[in-house]
């Protein structure tokens, strides 16, 4: 199939010849002639000048959009969907008669195809578990004048095709990982390494002579250097400890075979499939290794560390629109928290004062103050009351300083935190479902373009962004590396057997 769809090389086409805008807008006459539906109202408000045109031939692009096409079957689509050999065919008659006619009927055809082809691959699959807060975040299918004009007015179009800069870089980066993994693992001899020993250096059981063999390498009993490199090698490509010892969990790992790792691969890249491009300015959480990652202008901007929600309160997947930071914020103490942590300190002598707490009424806008002593704490603490209770703004808060507000009827948020040990954990799972951020004054910067000040210590107070930004909670157990992918623990139990 991939050589059906073969390109040739720039190199080998017809040289183009001096600009011209007399030329293009020859190209430009043509198009308008033969324009219509959803491409005129891309090529309209552009006075019908070329997209494809360059130096009066069919530029680089077009052999950029031909080399894609020709590798989208790793996307789960069908190359001969965009009509390669039709468009190789447009191309090479443009470029050996350089008329305008030629020409846009190329333009044309090619605009027509990458429309289709962007389309198609931001096209998210079904059952995928993001839930969307905001119309904003909501997939739609795309109209292609849209789609177009995001092409027109970035930098370099060929940069843009060769990077799919309308894909998420996670999505492109796992792409390129699932060619790896199957390049390094995928071919190797799938066999059974007995469950229940340990194969560690120097050994010499039976057994070390099967992991050898699924791990490829000389036929042996030895577990020699080179086959302690081979399993460190796997460990770490598939989240495990790389001690270069066979135990418990590599061997059951090994013994999952390549096609467990082909499945997780692939609904990572449709998790990823949902998340927006680099040109559109945002914020990923990802849940399951507890980082954060924002974007703009076609670049990563920065990343951080962050503490997700433990299993049994977990971080869910989710889209809104952040649209407001709260300064000085209160911290909403869950009630299985009260139930569990504050009423038993509380029939222990402590005192709500003391802790920075105050108990409330209700859970209205505005509730009324309830004393200590008017809360029967046994009750709450056995679980046949429940009480609100709330910590006050302060460098001991749990919300720290500030928190980042993407309304939803789940209480989750962004927000600073003054425990700052948990960032030094490998394994971050720690919260009710919330994400503490490790740097919230350098995101609250990225948000407004200076630092949020509050405007003394009155609680609660609340600063619109000055543009409201996408935010998109995910869960990645497959994650790009500079090596190439890496498998990351289930810690949700979210991808299935």
């Amino acid at each position: 199939m991939l050589a059906a769809c073969a390109v040739t090389p720039l190199a080998a086409r017809a040289q183009p010849v001096a600009s011209s805008d007399a030329g293009k807008s020859s190209v430009a006459t043509e198009i308008r002639a033969g324009v219509s539906g959803k491409l005129k109202e891309f090529y309209a408000p552009r006075g019908y000048w070329p997209l494809w045109v360059e130096k009066d031939a069919i530029g680089p692009q077009a052999d950029a959009l031909l080399a894609l096409i020709a590798s989208v079957d790793v996307d789960g689509l069908d190359p001969r969907d965009y009509d390669p050999r039709g468009l190789q065919r447009l191309i090479e008659e443009a470029d050996a008669s350089a008329t305008p006619k030629a020409l846009a009927r190329a333009d044309l055809a090619l605009s027509k195809a990458f429309a289709a082809l962007v389309a198609d691959m931001r096209r998210p699959a079904r059952g995928m578990g993001m839930r969307y807060l905001d119309p904003e975040v909501e997939p739609r299918d795309p109209d292609p004048s849209d789609l177009l004009r995001a092409a027109a007015i970035t930098p370099s179009l060929t940069d843009y095709i060769q990077t799919a800069g309308w894909m998420s870089p996670f999505y492109m980066q796992l792409r390129t990982a699932r060619a790896y993994y199957q390049a390094k693992w995928g071919d190797l001899p799938d066999v059974t390494v007995p469950e229940g020993v340990k194969l560690r250096p120097g050994g010499r059981v039976p057994e070390i002579a099967l992991l050898r063999h699924r791990l490829g390498l000389p036929d042996g009993t030895a577990y020699d250097k080179a086959l302690a490199a081979r399993v460190r090698s796997f460990q770490s490509d598939h989240g495990l400890t790389a001690d270069g010892v066979a135990g418990a969990q590599t061997i059951v790992a090994l013994n999952r075979g390549a096609t467990y790792y082909e499945r997780l691969l692939a609904l990572n890249m449709e998790r990823t499939r949902l998340l927006p491009g680099p040109w559109v300015r945002h914020v990923v959480v990802d849940a399951a290794s507890a980082r954060l990652w924002y974007y703009s202008k076609g670049s990563l901007d920065g990343t951080m560390k962050v503490v997700a929600g433990a299993k049994d309160t977990q971080t869910p997947m989710m889209a809104g629109m952040i649209r407001y930071a709260t300064l000085n914020p209160y911290w909403n103490i869950p009630p299985d928290l009260v139930k569990s942590r504050v009423a038993p300190k509380i029939l222990n002598g402590a005192s709500l004062k003391a802790m920075h707490y105050e108990a409330l009424a209700d859970w209205s806008a505005n509730p009324a103050s309830l004393a200590q002593s008017a809360i029967d704490w046994r009750s709450v603490a056995a679980g046949r009351s429940e009480v609100r209770v709330r910590q006050l703004p302060g460098g001991d808060n749990a919300m720290g300083r500030v928190k980042f507000m993407f309304p939803n009827d789940l209480g989750i948020y962004l927000h600073d935190t003054p425990s700052r040990d948990l960032f030094a954990k490998p394994a971050r799972h720690f919260s009710n479902g919330c994400v503490r951020l490790e740097d919230a004054q350098r995101l609250g910067r990225w948000f407004f373009g200076k630092q949020p000040v509050a405007d003394g210590s009155a609680p609660e107070q609340h600063q619109p962004l000055p543009q409201p930004v996408p935010v998109f909670l995910t869960y990645l157990t497959a994650v790009p590396t500079a090596q190439g992918v890496q498998f990351l623990p289930d810690v949700y139990g979210r991808d299935g057997d």
